[in-house]
């Protein structure tokens, strides 16, 4: 039967001549792929410019219990960004973390929090003037929480090792795996979860840090999350900031 559906651009993919598959992060029913048209015409009813990376759509499709992707009849913007496509440093994060939470974001359930963190986040990185460097790393981190991979810093004490396999502080250096941070990365490790969107800007980080840190949250999620893979677009993000 037809119902409405509000979500979030996942990842789009050229299915065939006249389809493509979208896979959105929905409010009612958590990630889920979709069949729309290719079709560029004025009369159609689910442009493909609306599915760019993390656009907000809303959108009638046909759910059928049992089936594995749905159809979309019609779709419409319900969020039109205002900065993201003409800003070269946002277009870019948001192309990074669409395939970020593509990779990482699994389930097929209704998840409201995980959708309204999502919402609340896109458009802050949409609406925000100045002092979003540290947004992605910030946003990833805050991800974990949703995902079960926050690890507990409350184990913290300064100089410990911060295992990356097993998501624990430690004052002794894991001795079977290589997966581990210590001394001043680990630190700033704690730093970087302790960072919101209205602090962040006031921690100091080197290009050097941020892509750092960048790399170590990458290899935790790969870690921690089956068929995680590599990311196509993070050397893109990583070229754009050096």
């Amino acid at each position: 039967m037809l119902q409405k559906v509000t979500g979030i651009v996942l990842h789009v993919l050229k299915y065939n001549d006249t389809s493509n598959i979208a896979d959105i992060y929905t409010e009612q029913f958590g990630r889920a792929s979709f069949l729309v048209s290719a079709s560029r015409s004025k009369k159609a009813s689910a442009k493909p410019a609306l599915f760019q990376p993390l656009a907000f759509i809303e959108f009638e499709a046909n759910i059928r219990p049992g089936a594995n992707m749905y159809r979309i009849k019609e779709a419409k913007s319900v969020y039109p960004f205002y900065n993201i496509p003409y800003d070269p440093y946002k277009s870019t994060i948001a192309l990074f973390l669409a395939e970020f939470l593509y990779r990482a974001v699994k389930e097929e359930s209704e998840n409201k929090p995980l959708f309204s963190y999502l919402q609340h986040s896109i458009t802050w990185l949409d609406t925000c003037e100045a002092g979003f460097a540290n947004f992605h790393l910030v946003f990833l981190m805050r991800l974990s929480r949703f995902l079960g991979l926050y690890p507990n810093l409350d184990d913290y004490t300064k100089g410990d090792y911060f295992d990356l396999q097993n998501a624990c502080f430690t004052s002794l250096k894991p001795l079977i795996h290589s997966h581990y941070i210590k001394g001043e990365e680990a630190y700033r490790f704690t730093q970087l979860m302790r960072m919101n969107y209205n602090t962040m800007h006031l921690f100091a980080m080197t290009r050097t840090d941020r892509a750092r840190c960048l790399e170590i949250i990458n290899d935790y999620y790969q870690l921690h999350i089956p068929g995680f893979g590599e990311l196509k677009s993070l050397g893109v993000l990583q070229a754009l900031f050096d």
